[in-house]
């Protein structure tokens, strides 16, 4: 039975070396066929009990080769895959890609044209270069002075957010400005120191009507009657003097009485300032072409000192380089609030009532051909704001033409001045005014 059972293990072993190359495996190494033949023959001399123990050591052996495959190095391959990574890469591209930007970019050049996005940047550059402005800019042509007004246009900036462009200048010469620019000025306000010149727009059919909202902030004599432009404050004409040199008692009554040789060289005035030349127009208006003339004639033969505008004037009567002169009344009032009480001038109202104590109106319309149209509705309601009014009241030291807001204490109310009958309007034949300074030589 020993016999058999080593005849089939040795039949076994010779069919496992022929496979082999004459070598078999045993407990994970290979081994010559006839150790193996050796080992055997020994075995079956000691009996069938070492016989059946080669068995076991044979499935030991298959065991250590199933033990060997290396399943967990396929775990490790599978979590190199960097998964979160790629996720990761993915958010950053879109973060990157401004979605918002991008439509609103196209919004603006579809109106212009079709255009890559990356040359966006440059069709804005040359739509900003062919626009003469901002469309969202108001023009203001302003003939009243830059120190006056300056400060409440910024206010009304400020308040609004709307940017104003401002050129500035005489109201007589911003007026032909627009008369000369015609429907291609790029005004949008003319803000004018008196009516005269925003007359002579008006004549020429550039204003625009203005909406009853504006114009019936204001009394029916400080609006033109066709609603083309509206009053923003009031200024009294007045003689200024030298208060060491006269009193009160000692001034003329009319304005007449200034062409009396007592006055010669003693008298100031600015023929080319607007205000000046609109009180003449009233002078037209009232007393006539030819006493008008009469009245020019007699200053001219008074020798008066010529000045450029009112302010100048005002401080030759403080210095007492003349005695008299004709200007509007908020000039002292400056110099008072700069110097003080000490300041050599005061104001005189003509208390006969002619047209040497006109209350003048600075006031402004809006261009018909005025881009900004809307802005400048809201420029004018904001002049006519208790705010402006207020500003003018207490800054500038002029008359508010709007109800509700009280005069500055310093100045003459204006029910106690004796203020000729003269309708505003009356006041719009400017040119006719400087033809007339031309003739007599006034003017060049």
């Amino acid at each position: 039975m020993a016999r058999s059972a080593f005849g089939q293990y040795a039949e076994s072993v010779q069919h496992s070396a022929a496979g082999t190359g004459g070598l078999i495996e045993v407990f994970g190494y290979k081994v010559c066929l006839l150790a193996v033949a050796i080992a055997a023959f020994a075995l079956a001399a000691c009996g069938s009990t070492p016989a059946a123990s080669v068995v076991p050591q044979v499935i030991e052996v298959e065991r250590v080769v199933e033990k060997v495959v290396p399943v967990e190095t396929v775990r490790e391959v599978v979590k190199e895959v960097p998964v979160e990574k790629q996720v990761i890469v993915e958010k950053e591209v879109v973060r990157e890609v401004p979605v918002e930007r991008i439509v609103e970019v196209e919004k603006e050049v579809v109106r212009v044209q079709e255009v890559p996005i990356e040359k966006v940047v440059e069709v804005e550059r040359v739509v900003e270069v062919v626009r003469d402005r901002d469309p969202g800019t108001l023009v203001v042509y302003s003939g009243r002075s830059e120190s006056l007004v300056s400060p409440i246009i910024a206010q009304f900036e400020e308040v609004t957010g709307i940017n104003v462009a401002v050129k500035y200048g005489k109201t007589g010469d911003i007026a032909a400005t627009i008369l000369e620019e015609g429907n291609n000025s790029p005004a949008d306000v003319f803000f004018a120191q008196d009516p005269g010149g925003l007359g002579e727009v008006a004549n020429a059919g550039l204003f625009e009507t203005l909406p009853t909202g504006i114009t019936e902030k204001v009394p029916t004599w400080a609006r033109s009657p066709e609603s083309q432009w509206v009053g923003i404050s009031g200024r009294a004409r007045v003689v200024v003097y030298n208060a060491e040199n006269l009193t009160p008692d000692q001034l003329p009554t009319r304005m007449e009485d200034f062409t009396n040789p007592e006055w010669k060289g003693r008298i100031g005035w600015a023929p080319t300032n607007g205000s000046f030349q609109a009180m003449v127009t009233a002078m037209r208006v009232v007393w006539g072409e030819d006493k008008t003339r009469e009245w020019l004639l007699g200053i001219q033969a008074n020798e008066p000192n010529v000045y450029p505008k009112n302010t100048p004037t005002v401080a030759a009567a403080g210095a007492g380089e003349i005695d008299v002169g004709f200007v509007n009344h908020y000039y002292l009032h400056r110099f008072l609030a700069e110097e003080g009480e000490d300041f050599g001038a005061r104001n005189y109202h003509i208390t006969s009532g002619g047209p040497g104590g006109v209350i003048l109106v600075a006031g402004g319309g809006i261009l018909k051909n005025a881009e900004n149209k809307d802005n400048a509705e809201r420029f004018f309601n904001f002049m006519l704001s208790q705010v402006a009014q207020q500003y003018f009241a207490g800054q500038t030291y002029e008359y508010p033409l709007v109800e509700g807001v009280k005069t500055n204490r310093l100045l003459t109310p204006l029910d106690e001045i004796n203020n000729p009958d003269v309708d505003m309007a009356s006041l719009e034949d400017l040119a006719g005014t400087q033809m007339l300074l031309r003739d007599l030589g006034i003017l060049n």
